[in-house]
């Protein structure tokens, strides 16, 4: 049998397949991708990813966010303005998405 390391992506309790599973999901590399031009509102990102529903949205930036992927900003100014932004990791994550968009 094949002795594999202790951070092996082939084996299932391989803390990075957790990370590689998110990153794979269309919706989340679409919104790293836009989120990659800096700061996002709410309504904009749903703007700018066509097709994806607001709670789909809703449930894509709170994964980012607990994954320390992205920053969630929140002013105290009324209405209530909400703006989302990469981590030093989600940046990271810049180059091999957009070379996987061309």
């Amino acid at each position: 049998m094949a002795r594999h390391p202790a951070f092996d992506v082939l084996l299932e309790s391989c803390p990075s397949r957790t990370s590689l599973a998110r990153i794979a999901n269309k919706w989340t590399a679409m919104v790293v991708i836009v989120l990659s031009d800096g700061r996002r509102r709410f309504g904009d990102l749903r703007a700018e990813v066509e097709g994806i529903s607001g709670k789909v949205l809703t449930e894509t930036l709170r994964d980012l966010e607990r994954d320390g992927l992205v920053e969630r900003h929140v002013y105290a100014e009324m209405p209530p303005r909400v703006e989302y932004e990469l981590t030093a990791l989600g940046r990271t994550l810049h180059v091999p998405l957009q070379a996987l968009g061309r």
